[in-house]
């Protein structure tokens, strides 16, 4: 059963905060990705292309660790462990589109490529630790 994000959490994610995305791959091992992040006031959102070994890791293994730094404040951060309740098409490259604003200034995605599928992937928190 998932819990509400924190005020503190949303207030980092809100800012041009990157977050590190951990997951475990296939034999075991860790995985870490830097990733641009959201919230819909209940879940993190993640965006990727479907190729990505995160993406892979997920979708076999839900469970997922994600670490968002306060950029003014290097001592400052929220973990929300919990699990991806959802990874989709729909609305991927728009998705995209709000990140590259948020985080670039720009309208449209500068970095989609001919054949890319963009996702939306939705975590559910079920664990939210931090500092500061």
């Amino acid at each position: 059963m998932g819990i509400p994000l924190s005020d503190k959490a949303k207030s980092i994610i809100e800012d041009k905060s990157f977050a590190h995305v951990a997951t475990i791959n296939a034999d075991g091992s860790p995985q870490v990705s830097p990733v641009w992040v959201e919230h819909d006031g209940t879940h993190v959102i993640l965006n990727s292309e479907k190729k990505r070994l995160k993406v892979r890791n997920l979708e076999r293994n839900p469970a997922v660790s994600v670490s968002i730094q306060n950029p003014a404040d290097s001592y400052q951060y929220v973990e929300i462990r919990g699990k991806v309740v959802e990874i989709t098409t729909e609305g991927g490259f728009e998705g995209i589109d709000r990140l590259g604003k948020k985080y670039m200034g720009v309208d449209k995605y500068p970095g989609n490529q001919p054949g890319d599928v963009r996702v939306q992937i939705k975590i559910e928190p079920t664990r939210i630790t931090g500092m500061g």
